[in-house]
């Protein structure tokens, strides 16, 4: 009976021990993750998102009081308003004194005909042509005038426009917008409270791009490259075990030492490097699983 009993202890062990050799690198399987703030202050009126959820890109999950922005708005849009009605019609107040000058030019010309005929002096021409200098120097600093007028004003409703865009910026960041498809990992806020830009909001993970961050011992490099097609094993405990094909796409440059809660092929070594490898999530992988990495004939 011992001796059945200590045989089914060896086999055991050396399964064990035959796993562990087996083994070429661990970690743990991570995904991409976004962390979305907030872009204004203030009360959240809704935050419509649970833990676990599925949204898309671009998908409105929630919105941030706004109210003091709008009444900021309207103000802006009705001294606006007011600035565009006083800009002067230069048409309008140029025109007397046009008329002035088209009639002085007129009579000019009638006593241009009459000084031929000696009926008008030349000095009723003198006085005429003095008239028309005196009006048309009126219409240019008139028309200078309302020149700059013009161009002052158009500088302030240029002005107050850029101040309306960026309020309307500010009235859309006041939405809650995912940036993109992913699950909702965590969920740190809720309806009813304040917050203020720059607050995390939620953190979501592309799950669908997951990957398995593990590490290997220096003696290890030579047998890898990004584009190598590796075995991945993913640990789900009480012995249940799922096999992934995966791929290479990142080997970090950089040296670290051992992660506490990673093993390794070599137990004496103190350093490792990290290597990202991308796997196809079936829906049974989760961030923080623990992954075992096989390297395949062509690696070895």
């Amino acid at each position: 009976m011992k001796k059945i009993l200590y045989t089914g202890i060896a086999v055991m062990l050396a399964a064990a021990c035959g796993t562990q050799d087996d083994m070429d690198a661990q970690g743990r399987f991570e995904a991409k993750e976004t962390v979305v703030s907030s872009e204004a202050t203030g009360r959240i009126l809704c935050f419509d998102v649970e833990e676990g959820e599925v949204i898309d890109k671009g998908t409105a999950v929630g919105a941030i009081d706004s109210m003091q922005l709008h009444l900021q708005r309207k103000q802006l849009k009705a001294q606006l308003s007011a600035l565009l009605q006083s800009r002067p019609d230069i048409k309008a107040q140029a025109a007397s004194l046009k008329e002035q000058i088209e009639k002085q030019k007129s009579e000019r010309t009638r006593l241009e005909n009459m000084l031929k005929e000696g009926a008008a002096t030349q000095k009723q021409m003198d006085d005429i042509n003095a008239q028309i200098r005196i009006l048309e120097s009126q219409l240019a600093a008139t028309l200078s005038t309302l020149d700059k007028s013009t161009s002052t004003i158009n500088g302030n409703v240029a002005a107050l426009e850029a101040q309306i865009e960026a309020l309307d910026d500010l009235i859309a960041k006041c939405r809650i917008v995912s940036p993109a498809k992913g699950t909702i990992m965590v969920k740190y806020a809720e309806a009813g409270e304040v917050t203020a830009a720059g607050r995390p909001l939620m953190k979501i993970a592309d799950m669908n791009d997951i990957f398995l961050r593990a590490y290997f011992t220096s003696d290890q490099l030579a047998r890898i490259k990004t584009g190598d097609t590796v075995d991945v094993t993913a640990d789900f405990g009480a012995e249940q075990r799922y096999h992934y094909k995966g791929c290479i796409r990142w080997i970090s440059s950089e040296s670290e030492f051992t992660p506490k809660s990673i093993q390794t092929k070599d137990s004496r070594a103190n350093l490792v490097y990290a290597v990202k490898i991308a796997v196809r999530n079936d829906g049974r992988l989760k961030t923080g699983l623990t992954g075992e990495v096989r390297l395949r004939d062509e690696s070895r």
